[in-house]
Order: structure tokens, then sequence, then C-alpha cells
């Protein structure tokens, strides 16, 4: 059950559209799980998630506390941005990170999250950032590939593959 969808995505400009058209999919409870190298683009996806939910606050990233949260400016979800690198175990923690929001009624987007996150909801959005080619890293105009896979009822008929 789900969707899924490769995309090119060949500049971090191209990035932070993608993650403002994807913002369009998401809706209050949505969790979705970002993996990818460091420097492959998550931040600036999950920016231009922020833009596209309309959220208050510069969406950096947000190793040194863990998780952040963006409240939304026009009455939508807020954007709760949790870095699960330096977290322990899996996210049962998740409310010891007292986060002031309820994250039934929040869009969740968690880095580093792989084998954290998922008990947290049968429903999840994996968006894997690659470089699409050999040894060019640290250039920072490579081209990425972008896999999306909707897990779960909530993705079951999301046209995934429209975006981009």
């Amino acid at each position: 059950m789900g969707s899924h969808a490769t995309l090119t995505v060949p500049t971090p400009e191209r990035m932070g559209r993608l993650g403002r058209e994807l913002a369009a999919l998401l809706r209050p409870g949505d969790l979705v799980l970002l993996s990818g190298e460091l420097g492959a683009g998550k931040t600036t996806l999950t920016r231009g998630l922020g833009e596209g939910l309309q959220v208050r606050g510069a969406v950096t990233s947000p190793t040194f506390v863990i998780a952040r949260v963006h409240p939304s400016l026009v009455g939508g979800p807020a954007l709760v941005h949790v870095d699960a690198y330096r977290l322990g175990g899996d996210l049962d923690e998740m409310e010891d990170l007292d986060l002031d929001v309820s994250l039934p009624e929040s869009v969740v987007v968690v880095e580093w999250g792989e084998g954290k996150v998922e008990r947290l909801s049968e429903d999840r959005l994996e968006v894997r950032i690659e470089r699409a080619i050999g040894d060019t890293a640290g250039e920072d105009h490579d081209p990425r590939r972008v896999v999306l896979t909707g897990i779960g009822p909530r993705w079951a008929g999301v046209a995934l593959a429209e975006l981009g």
C-alpha cells in the first residue's frame, strides 16, 4: 500500500521547490522521514516544506536542539523539524522532547530517523536524497536523485510521481 516516485533534482533551487510542492500534499499528522548523507539537501528540502506550509521562522538544521517547532502563520499545521542523529533508541521519547505542540496536528519531518521513528506511525512518507552521479562530492550543483516512498493507507493513491 502506498505510492512511489523517483525524481532527479538538478539544483538546490529545484530541491526547495520540490519541498514547496510536497507541502501541498501534506496534512496534519503526517510523518516525513528524510534520509541522505550530510550535504545531500535535506535541510534545503525542509526549508521548502516550511515555505509551502507557511510557517514562522527560518528552517535550519536542528542539530543542536534536536527538535524545532515552526508554528503556522496561516492557521495550518505547525512544522516540527526533528534531528534524530543524536537521539538514542527509538522515538518513544518524542514526548520527552517537550514540544509545545500536538504531533497529530503537526507535520513532523525527521532527519536521520531510520530505525527510530517507524513505529510512531504506520503511515509515513520516506524521502531519500542521493547524489545522482559518481564522486563529485563537495560540489553544490551536482544533481540529486530523490526517492519518495509513501507507506501506509494515508499514501495510497497519492500521486507522488506528479511532483517535479
